[in-house]
């Protein structure tokens, strides 16, 4: 099953991008909720390049590594890369007058309900947003 998230972000396109794929910009914005944050991030940012997110709970009782190769980039445009347990996830960059729509397309996992992936997906990604259109990925 596929599951399909997108936000519209009011920013220049190489600030999304920007923002999208540098670790320091990655361990800002790359949670779900308050009680979670990103230790970690490194970006490889090629076909069979790698990356990595390491996501913990503040309180330090839980943490995963969320790690995969990039299978397909295409500057400014498209990410298409595979997860460690070989889910596949295609991110697009869509730029219109001021805006950029980010739409993530992700295979579900078989252990949690769909609806709480998208949701739990959605939250990074309006966090996402959140964070560009605060202005923080632009004066780095």
């Amino acid at each position: 099953m596929q599951i399909t998230i997108e936000t519209n972000i009011t920013a220049p396109l190489d600030a999304v991008w920007q923002a999208w794929n540098t670790p320091a910009d990655i361990m800002q914005w790359n949670a779900a909720s308050d009680d979670w944050h990103t230790t970690d991030a490194s970006v490889d940012l090629r076909p069979g390049g790698i990356f990595s997110s390491r996501m913990e709970a503040r309180d330090g009782s839980a943490g995963f590594d969320f790690t995969g190769e990039y299978t397909r980039v295409k500057l400014m445009e498209l990410i298409e890369y595979a997860l460690d347990d070989g889910r596949l996830v295609r991110v697009e960059f869509l730029p219109m007058d001021d805006t950029v729509t980010v739409r993530e397309t992700f295979e579900a996992e078989s252990s949690n309900e769909a609806e709480m992936q998208r949701q739990g997906w959605q939250a990074i990604l309006d966090n996402f947003a959140r964070y560009v259109e605060g202005g923080s990925a632009r004066s780095r």
